[in-house]
């Protein structure tokens, strides 16, 4: 049976992980390119071991693609979410329902201030008027709690969701939290994923059907229209496009 856990404090203390030289990232990418998922995800499997995890925000249906396939693969992988304290209801609904069909133990990491806090602190609506404090607060500082201990995560980053993550790889060196980030599905498309989806029956998030294309925190997504870029319903009226996650 899975489970779900929160955690407050930090991890275990971070191991030293070299970061690699251009022409080294290129030997381990080489290999991956068109190898599909599936041989990423054992591939990353074998070489990080229990020092793997993956990223899984129970609101983007590539996450939960990918989730499905590491049960398969990896059934005994760390799975992690960020509780920012603004999920849809819908986004717990699809953790739960997650927990139940892979039986893992999904790990919350929750931010330092509850909202509460963060408003007494910072003013209200600070997701209007500091998005990107905002963001550093309730996910890149507990992301980094959750990566403590790691060596490698793995996270749902395509090159058609966005012009910004055009050029993502299936390896990469993750600067900012100092370790190595793996994007198995990286050349595959929205239809790519939903179509898997389909086919193995891959609880989504209710709100896809909604017109949601890309799910964060319920002040700061709505639904795209017909043209728009699968994450422009994220911050919408505003330059910002990444939440500080993956620069």
């Amino acid at each position: 049976m899975g489970d779900i856990a929160t955690a407050t404090a930090g991890g275990a203390t971070k191991p030293t992980v070299a970061p690699p030289t251009p022409a080294e990232l290129d030997a381990l990418n080489i290999p991956l390119l068109g190898a599909g998922p599936e041989a990423i995800l054992r591939w990353a499997a074998g070489r990080f071991g229990p020092r793997l995890t993956l990223a899984c925000s129970f609101g983007g249906v590539t996450g939960m693609a990918l989730l499905d396939m590491a049960a398969k693969v990896t059934p005994d992988l760390r799975v992690f979410y960020l509780d920012t304290g603004f999920l849809f209801p819908e986004t717990l609904t699809t953790r739960d329902a997650a927990v139940r069909r892979y039986g893992v133990t999904a790990l919350g990491f929750r931010a330092k201030r509850t909202p509460e806090e963060q408003a007494a602190e910072h003013g209200d609506g600070l997701w209007e008027t500091n998005p990107d404090l905002c963001c550093a607060l309730r996910k890149v500082e507990p992301n980094r709690r959750a990566l403590a201990g790691m060596d490698a995560w793995i996270a749902g980053l395509r090159r058609d969701q966005s012009r910004t993550r055009a050029a993502v790889r299936p390896v990469q060196w993750d600067p900012q939290f100092a370790l190595f980030k793996i994007a198995p599905l990286y050349d595959w498309t929205e239809d790519d994923v939903w179509e898997y989806v389909a086919k193995n029956s891959v609880p989504v998030n209710e709100l896809h059907a909604r017109g949601y294309a890309s799910i964060g925190c319920t002040h700061c997504t709505r639904a795209v229209g017909e043209g728009e870029e699968l994450r422009a319903g994220r911050w919408s009226g505003s330059s910002k496009t990444e939440c500080g996650l993956h620069k």
